[in-house]
């Protein structure tokens, strides 16, 4: 299966799940719509070769609920603090090593670092990210290389 093919069944899946709409009218522009924004991004050369989105998305069912507990222990972690008389907070910038081999892989995992509350990613180049925590007790989570090793596995490299 080519690009443009693989890119409009993953946008297509993705419509129908979320949209929750399947009249005719409804069906027809959410198919148009699909078909626009796979060739689109084929023109665009978004997605390259080595990724491919309907792997990256089979593998997801592993990576969301680890992902979804780790935002919530965070959110949980910055409440206490937000709650507490002194406000324990320390803010620190560091810099994280990412593994990831695809522009793709790279955004995932610079993503899943900013979804988790109390942390920001701040800068991002190839094998490097660059992170402002709201304490530095989060850094030896972040450096422990844990999400970086379960989203180069989600992107299929090693």
């Amino acid at each position: 299966m080519n690009r443009l093919t693989t890119s409009f069944i993953f946008c297509l899946f993705l419509w129908l799940l979320w949209s929750g709409m399947y009249q005719p009218l409804m069906l027809i522009l959410g198919v148009a719509s699909c078909l626009l924004v796979a060739w689109v991004t084929s023109q665009l050369q978004v997605v390259d070769s080595s990724e491919r989105p309907l792997l990256i998305f089979a593998r997801m069912i592993g990576y969301v609920p680890w992902i979804g507990l780790e935002i919530i222990k965070s959110n949980i972690d910055v409440a206490k603090r937000i709650w507490a008389r002194d406000m324990p907070i320390s803010p620190t910038i560091v810099t994280v090593p990412a593994t990831q081999k695809t522009a793709l892989g790279l955004v995932i995992h610079a993503n899943s670092i900013t979804m988790t509350p109390g942390t920001l990613s701040i800068d991002v180049e190839p094998g490097l990210i660059e992170v402002h925590a709201l304490t530095a007790d989060s850094i030896p989570d972040l450096k422990n290389g844990e999400m970086d090793r379960r989203v180069t596995r989600l992107e299929g490299t090693r």
